[in-house]
């Protein structure tokens, strides 16, 4: 599964979400659905913005994780 390390990636640079969502024109609301992991996709649009405002990479933000379903052994 792709988890969204944002969270960290915002304290690290020491930003809020207000802040965040205004730089990069998103709502808060769709913003903080990102944050918590619970957006099923993101586009490539947001994920520079993103990038560009964080000063980040996009591996920085998104990882993969094996689901704790799947025995991947």
């Amino acid at each position: 599964m792709i988890v969204v390390n944002l969270d960290v990636v915002m304290a690290m640079r020491k930003i809020g979400v207000g802040e965040l969502a205004e730089k990069v024109d998103i709502t808060m609301a769709n913003l903080s659905i990102l944050k918590n992991n619970r957006a099923k996709a993101v586009r490539f649009s947001t994920l520079d913005a993103l990038c560009r405002e964080l000063h980040c990479q996009p591996g920085d933000i998104l990882a993969w994780e094996p689901d704790e379903e799947t025995n991947d052994e």
